[in-house]
């Protein structure tokens, strides 16, 4: 879980001064403080999640080796169609 910091009280206190009681204050700020942890916890990437990824991508490492190459051979292939048909010899 995420570490938030939000400050309740000082909410609490907003919200009693533009007129809410204690309790629907209190109830609100609650509301927020979970909302606002479950935003985190569903759109931040945690160090774990970092590390996965990290396994992945060495993981595949090879395979982008591999498909470098590929795409730098059929670059090679069309430049010299290119140019054979622009500037044909003999």
């Amino acid at each position: 879980m995420a570490a938030i910091a939000f400050d309740t009280h000082e909410f609490v206190k907003k919200l009693k001064g533009a007129g809410f009681s204690e309790s629907q204050a209190e109830a609100v700020a609650e509301a927020q403080r979970d909302s606002l942890a479950q935003a985190l916890d569903s759109q931040l990437a945690t160090k774990s999640d970092i590390s996965r990824l990290e396994l992945k991508l060495t993981e595949h490492e090879g395979e982008f080796k591999l498909i470098k190459w590929m795409l730098g051979i059929v670059l090679g292939g069309v430049i010299a169609l290119v140019l054979k048909a622009f500037f044909p010899v003999g």
